[in-house]
């Protein structure tokens, strides 16, 4: 098979492993093994990516053997590729020799070379290219282990440990069950869990192309990965492999069938019945049967003449073009442990001073992780006040799933001059140590060209309780009354694990309400941004109801610990409840910081005291509370002491309270 990529450029390729893919290219079946637990494999001579031969009685030597399948492009396995190497180091060669198998047609040599120098691996990499050993051990999956005893006989075939389960993404795994049953073979017991679920790719067998399909990848096939698949599967990009070519698609087919019917990929999660949305990525029905259709007759490519013209993307980024700035989050690499332990590595944030000595509108920015594999999340804050100041509002992120959406023409965020960036880190161990550098990257515009800024706010509850083993916790949190007329433009929900559905209404002032967006099946790993087909009116005093449902549960497969009670917190294992939203406010020059025009719920004490504290005594006065409508009406209730003003404490208490109560 011809060689895809050189290794120079392969090794140019970040390493893709954003965990919500992994999860939807994992499966919930087996298809039955040639092979399993008791079978004996026999002699096999294979060649590795050097042309060096191997038998299996090479390692005659060591009591146990490892054969592990795996796919350049598979994220599970580039996960695990360091975990097997560690395991192979941590058993001396007479104790174990494991062995990795690629028996995907789909990848070249030069391809595995890359691989195994990207992980840094010392064990055997062997190219399977009839899949003669795939299909003895009955390997259907990328990562797949089986474990040889003295004989050669399998005594374990599955996962390597369950880190990574449908739907679960966890900081580190509870079962190592490879490791669990190496441990038991040497200390001459039986293996005491045989086989476990294996996830990952399909080891797609060689199927001859049927020519004569009237569905073929040139004439419809690639017109549906372009428009819906192509912006995350192309090079450089977060998705585990590239739909842009059909040299890309050869060998994915049963994999792209697979996810396509289980409605995994593309991913959504809106109930078509609530809104309609100008990112719906979810296929047609006719397009879903043109790709049953055509990977029935063997993905055939068709006539190259038929191909639409290819799309032009920015190299690294999902921008519209090359940042016009782009600031790294420190001036070097973070290292990120290989095991955090049971509490997870705690938040990272860094703080970076752009010096900008005038006001900056950006109508475009990506959060960009430096190392994918171990980034769960970015976000990125403005603080208008400089540098560790406590003031600072949400300006953009990076979490698995979300979509970088252009801002229409008009409309763009404001950087105040002066203003710092501080990075919010989340990081996710992967068993072996890494380093990350992300950055961010902004494309502005002139001041004069904005009509509309964007204003990126929240309906949030900290203060619940989820009670164990119980599904259907509903937690509701509200808005402020909105102080003028708004147009809507996004929703974002955010919860965890345990996050069940998620459901944004508005109460509007005439007393009724209206359903905006419904996720009635919410996935963490899939945090996705609803772009509004067309910005919702939001007239004066409406009110956005954010309700959401905790599963804390045996049945959420996905639970850590459905015996604990949880709370607010910053780690996958706690909750949270986040109504993320965006509001279109109109720019008017002369009232540009007007409180009047910031929803209440947006502000803190430090831009409260900034927009009203005209006479800058920290304290705001009868008439700078004018200024102010909600501090205006509740003037005599928020000066706690009685002395005719609100003092920053008061202030900050008052929130405080206001927030626990759910009012803001």
């Amino acid at each position: 098979m011809p060689e895809k990529e050189t290794p120079e450029k392969l090794s140019r390729r970040p390493f893709s492993t954003l965990l919500a893919i992994i999860m939807a290219y994992c499966i919930t079946t087996c298809s039955t093994a040639l092979a399993g637990v008791g079978d004996v494999i026999s002699e096999f001579e294979l060649n590795d990516y050097q042309g060096k031969k191997y038998t299996l009685s090479d390692f005659d030597e060591s009591q146990l053997v490892v054969l592990a399948f795996i796919g350049t492009d598979c994220p599970l396995a580039k996960l695990y590729a360091g975990r097997l190497e560690q395991l192979s180091q941590q058993y001396g060669k007479e104790q174990l020799t494991i062995i990795a198998v690629d028996s995907l047609i789909q990848d070249s040599i030069s391809e595995i070379a890359a691989w195994a120098r990207e992980h840094k691996l010392t064990y055997p990499v062997l190219k399977d290219p009839a899949q003669t050993l795939a299909d003895a051990a009955g390997a259907q999956r990328t990562p797949q282990v089986f474990l040889l005893d003295q004989r050669r006989t399998i005594q374990y075939e599955g996962r390597v440990d369950d880190q990574y389960v449908i739907g679960i993404v966890r900081d580190q795994p509870t079962r190592t069950d490879l490791k669990i049953a190496i441990d038991e073979l040497l200390a001459g017991k039986q293996v005491s869990v045989k086989q476990t679920q294996p996830l990952g790719c399909i080891i797609a067998r060689a199927q001859k192309p049927n020519e004569n399909s009237s569905v073929t990848y040139s004439n419809q096939i690639s017109r549906i990965f372009q428009k819906n698949c192509a912006s995350c599967h192309r090079e450089g990009e977060v998705a585990p492999f590239s739909l842009e070519t059909y040299e890309d698609v050869l060998g994915w087919g049963p994999m792209i069938e697979e996810v396509v019917r289980e409605q995994r990929m593309p991913p959504w999660h809106a109930d078509p019945k609530h809104g309609k949305f100008a990112n719906d990525s979810s296929l047609t029905a006719q397009e879903k049967k043109l790709i049953y259709e055509w990977v029935k007759n063997g993905s055939p490519q068709g006539n190259p003449a038929d191909l639409p013209e290819p799309v032009e993307y920015v190299s690294g980024w999902q921008l519209p073009k090359e940042p016009d700035v782009i600031f790294e989050m420190a001036e070097k690499p973070f290292k990120v442990a290989a095991d955090a332990g049971p509490r997870g590595i705690p938040y990272q944030r860094f703080w970076v001073d752009p010096k900008f000595t005038e006001d900056k509108w950006v109508i475009a920015s990506e959060a960009k992780p430096g190392n994918s594999a171990v980034v769960h999340h970015i976000i990125v804050y403005v603080h208008p006040n400089g540098m560790h100041t406590r003031e600072h509002e949400f300006f953009c992120a990076y979490v698995p799933g979300l979509r970088i959406e252009n801002y229409a023409e008009g409309i763009a965020k404001k950087i105040p001059a002066g203003s710092a960036l501080r990075f919010e880190m989340h990081y996710t161990p992967v068993g072996t140590e890494q380093e990350d550098l992300s950055t961010v990257g902004f494309i502005f515009t002139e001041p004069e060209k904005v009509t509309h800024k964007i204003v990126t706010m929240h309906a949030g509850n900290a203060s619940f309780e989820l009670k164990p083993f119980k599904s259907d916790q509903v937690v509701t949190a509200r808005s402020g009354e909105s102080p003028g007329n708004l147009k809507l433009l996004s929703m974002s929900p955010h919860m965890h694990l345990r996050g069940q559905s998620f459901k944004y209404e508005a109460l509007l002032p005439d007393g009724t309400r209206e359903v905006l967006l419904n996720v009635p099946n919410y996935d963490f790993n899939w945090q996705t941004r609803y772009v509004l087909a067309e910005p919702r009116e939001m007239p004066k005093g409406t009110r956005l109801l954010c309700t959401a449902k905790f599963d804390n549960s045996k049945d959420n497969l996905a639970n850590p610990d459905p015996s604990a009670t949880v709370r607010w917190g910053d780690q996958s294992w706690d909750e949270m409840m986040l109504g993320y939203y965006d509001v279109l406010l109109p720019v008017n020059p002369e009232e540009e910081n007007d409180a009047k025009n910031v929803p209440a719920n947006l502000l803190n004490v430090d831009l409260i005291l900034k927009l009203v504290d005209k006479d800058g005594d920290k304290s705001v006065s009868p008439k700078e509370a004018e200024a102010h409508p909600l501090i205006n009406k509740s003037f005599k209730k928020m000066d706690l002491n009685k002395d005719g003003a609100i003092s920053e404490d008061e202030l900050d208490k008052v929130f405080q309270h206001l927030k626990q109560k759910r009012k803001i």
